[in-house]
């Protein structure tokens, strides 16, 4: 759903993250559903507030349709099967937060589109970065998907999320 017009290219940039994050762990892209948002600061201050109990804008949201995530720190979660609903989750992404750290990290707005809507569908899947192990697991991936799609290491120059 596309409530901010800014996020023309959304669909493309969705399809890509998800069906490279998706095939990078060994499931079928069209056998999954995700929902993403495209939206404003605004907005995604108010579902980071109602869902996180943070009143401020952020990047991406993710909520997964189930907790897949591993008991041990630096495990791989528990990959979905598929089955009657191949829901995995919702995502949103908001335009003005994601503008201004690419600008601020010289990036275009397409490729850190593309690398938070990877991050957010690995928070589908249950990955997170909250532990040590976990947060270099997850990392490792997102910049070997990207890599795959000519995408430079986001973590290269950063000292966090």
């Amino acid at each position: 759903m596309v409530e901010d017009p800014r996020w023309a290219a959304i669909e493309d940039l969705a399809q890509c993250a998800t069906d490279a994050t998706l095939a990078r762990l060994g499931l079928e892209p069209s056998l999954f559903e995700i929902s993403v948002l495209a939206c404003n600061d605004a907005r995604i201050a108010v579902l980071n507030e109602d869902f996180r109990g943070k009143p401020r804008p952020t990047n991406v949201l993710s909520w997964p349709s189930q907790e897949r995530g591993a008991v041990i720190d630096g495990e791989m979660p528990m990959m979905p099967q598929v089955g009657p609903d191949n829901e995995l989750g919702d995502i949103a992404i908001a335009y003005d937060t994601c503008a201004r750290e690419a600008a601020e990290a010289g990036k275009t707005i397409g490729d850190h589109a593309i690398h938070l809507l990877i991050h957010g569908t690995l928070h589908l899947l249950g990955f997170d970065h909250e532990r040590d192990r976990d947060a270099t697991l997850m990392e490792g991936l997102e910049t070997e998907i990207l890599g795959k799609l000519g995408i430079a290491d986001p973590y290269r120059n950063e000292t966090g999320h």
